[in-house]
């Protein structure tokens, strides 16, 4: 009976042995391996702003009178091509006409005045050299033929500056281009040098952009930038400064550049709203999503992704909260090196982790 007491207590004990083993064998198991996204950091580069300006062109002229008039034809509008020597507008000329026509009859007039002073003073040394008239007589007809002659000129020119006040009253195109803006509308009273047609010259086309004088400071005539249409941002074309504004507006206080494009496409319509990529100031540093960082004891760490062990090891680093929610990590990590960007609080120093997409 004693025997087989201490057989069963054996038994038993053996029993709890190895479940007690086996319980141990279990608190020793290793940790899971736990997915996670992860990124491979690169350095930031330059910062470049986009300034939103407009499709303009380097060529264009206002088109009024230099004469005061009633616009009596504006046969072109907006958009309208024309070419050389195209009729733009035209004021009432019946003023100039009528100047014209009275001139003409006093250059008659004076032509016939000295045709008879002509007459009059080659009778008159006709008769001097006969004995038949005195020098006094000859010096009145030469006199007045020269007064005649001085008439003619004098009507002559008055002619001439009818004629060409006449011309005024037309506005005709130097050159082959588009009507950008017209600014009077027919049977309104024009004044000498007010716009009435505006033409631009298509082929050759700019951005122009007003910037603030600090970042107008870092740019150079001839410097190389990009420019995109704002409806397309994917179709850009290269251009360069052709001229910054050497005064800021004292409204805006903003200065005004202008950036030629190189072979534009159609789509750089004029008028076209366009951005401007200006290179900004240089950043250092690496940019991370925000759940990146994991925050203990008033530190900042990243995990930082072994590629051979594929497990992740905790390092300190120093990081700038950035406005779109994003931080800028200025030291801690070097480029290349891969970085988890979420589940961070769920991971321990030398834990193995499955990359996102990688196979299991």
């Amino acid at each position: 009976m004693t025997r087989a007491v201490t057989a069963g207590r054996t038994a038993v004990a053996l029993l709890m042995a190895g479940l007690l083993a086996g319980c141990g064998e279990k608190a020793a198991a290793p940790e899971p391996v736990r997915p996670v996204l992860s990124m491979v950091v690169s350095p930031l580069g330059a910062a470049t702003i986009g300034v939103v300006g407009t499709v303009q062109p380097r060529y264009q002229t206002d088109y009024g009178f230099r004469v005061l008039g009633r616009l009596v034809a504006r046969p072109v509008n907006v958009g309208d091509s024309v070419t050389k020597g195209q009729l733009l507008a035209a004021i009432d000329a019946t003023a100039a006409e009528m100047a014209v026509r009275s001139l003409q009859g006093a250059l008659t007039t004076a032509q016939g005045s000295l045709l008879n002073a002509t007459g009059t003073v080659t009778r008159q040394r006709t008769l001097i050299e006969t004995g038949a008239n005195t020098q006094a007589t000859l010096d009145s007809a030469e006199q007045s033929y020269a007064s005649a002659q001085a008439g003619v000129v004098r009507a002559q020119a008055d002619l001439a500056k009818a004629r060409e006040q006449l011309t005024y009253t037309k506005s005709i195109a130097d050159y082959a281009g588009v009507v950008a803006a017209v600014g009077a509308q027919v049977g309104q009273i024009v004044a000498p040098g007010q716009t009435v047609v505006t033409v631009a010259r298509p082929d050759v086309r700019e951005a122009v952009i007003d910037i603030a004088v600090e970042l107008a400071s870092r740019l150079e005539v001839g410097m190389p930038l990009t420019v995109s249409l704002q409806i397309d941002p994917k179709t850009r074309v290269e251009g360069k400064v052709r001229e910054i504004g050497p005064q800021f507006d004292s409204q805006t206080r903003l200065s005004r550049v202008r950036v030629t494009l190189d072979s534009p496409p159609d789509t750089f319509r004029l008028g076209s709203t366009v951005t401007t990529y200006i290179p900004g100031n240089s950043r250092h540093g690496f940019r991370l999503p925000a759940a990146a960082i994991l925050t203990q004891d008033g530190k900042s760490r990243v995990w930082i992704v072994d590629p051979g062990s594929k497990s992740v090891t905790a390092r300190d680093v120093v990081v700038v909260a950035n406005e779109d929610g994003s931080v800028t990590v200025t030291s801690g990590i070097d480029d290349g090196m891969r970085v988890v960007t979420a589940g961070v609080h769920h991971l321990k120093e030398g834990q193995k982790v499955r990359l996102e997409k990688e196979d299991a």
